[in-house]
């Protein structure tokens, strides 16, 4: 996408955020700390990435068609709007659900795009909205899960944008990335496309510290909406990485006030959580000197 000329589709607009080098939280770090203003695609969040790939490769496979396939989809929140936003493009009928503790700005969002909103119980994580998903599958015809957690046109959007756009904004320069896994997607397909480039390319998941399925760990409540879903996604390619980080939600929840103090970077919970993260890693005397690359995800006015 280019923004320098006018567009014929909302389609065109996504994708090509800048990445902006981190100033005042950073100052007394050695390292430099550059983040992608994720929250500048049209829906607000970097799902707006995942959920246009997925629909156009369902399209192009003859999965699905406007106005006779229902799409469905669980999510925690930001896929749900972007996959509403595409929805609206492209005239889909949409049903999502979700876990009733997402935030109601999140799901006032989800209804003026025109989507349908079924909530389920918050014990059961993602894993619940999942099965959920499932049944309104079985029992409505004509009904496609796109399945943001194991479709391969997840990881694939961002190998072919997010990843490009980081090697080309970084000259090449960047030496390592963190991203908070929720489907997987950011992390595996920029963590592709980054280690084709250079392969030292350091790739890190960031899970909340209460929930870490990656190291094993059970899932607890937390407060990181977006990440630390109860289970490691299919999309998520553990040989790009060694280890995973862990953040507290309180601390992601500190971090996402700083940067929109110090920084004046309007982020979410999860943009905290990435900060954090990358922070952690700019402290490591091994890393002094170096590029880290994170995302802000989604724009902080939905928490």
């Amino acid at each position: 996408m280019s923004r320098d000329t006018m567009v014929s589709s909302g389609g065109d607009v996504i994708g090509n955020t800048p990445l902006l080098r981190l100033n005042n939280i950073t100052k007394d770090l050695d390292a430099t700390i550059a983040v992608k203003l994720e929250y500048m695609n049209p829906a607000g969040s970097v799902k707006d990435r995942i959920a246009f790939n997925m629909i156009e490769t369902a399209e192009k496979e003859g999965k699905i068609a406007p106005g006779k396939t229902v799409l469905i989809e669980p999510t925690s929140g930001n896929m749900g709007i972007a996959l509403a936003y595409c929805a609206a493009l492209k005239g889909y009928k949409l049903i999502l659900t979700m876990p009733s503790s997402m935030s109601i700005e999140r799901r006032a969002l989800l209804k003026a795009y025109g989507a349908e909103v079924v909530l389920t119980d918050p014990a059961f994580a993602v894993k619940g909205a999942i099965e959920r998903a499932q049944e309104l599958a079985a029992a409505i015809p004509n009904a496609y899960i796109p399945n943001q957690f194991a479709n391969p046109a997840n990881p694939e959007a961002h190998y072919l944008t997010t990843g490009p756009e980081i090697w080309k904004q970084t000259q090449g320069k960047v030496d390592m990335v963190c991203f908070g896994v929720g489907s997987g997607g950011t992390c595996t397909g920029v963590g592709r496309y980054l280690k084709e480039q250079n392969p030292n390319i350091q790739v890190y998941p960031v899970e909340p510290f209460e929930s870490s399925a990656i190291n094993g760990l059970p899932h607890h409540p937390h407060k990181i909406q977006g990440m630390g879903i109860g289970m490691v996604p299919e999309n998520l390619d553990r040989s790009l990485f060694s280890e995973a980080l862990r953040v507290h939600s309180d601390d992601a929840i500190a971090m996402a006030k700083r940067l929109a103090k110090e920084e004046a970077i309007l982020g979410g919970i999860s943009s905290g959580a990435n900060v954090c993260a990358a922070i952690q890693l700019a402290k490591r005397p091994e890393n002094k000197g170096k590029l880290i690359v994170t995302t802000v995800n989604s724009y902080g006015e939905r928490y």
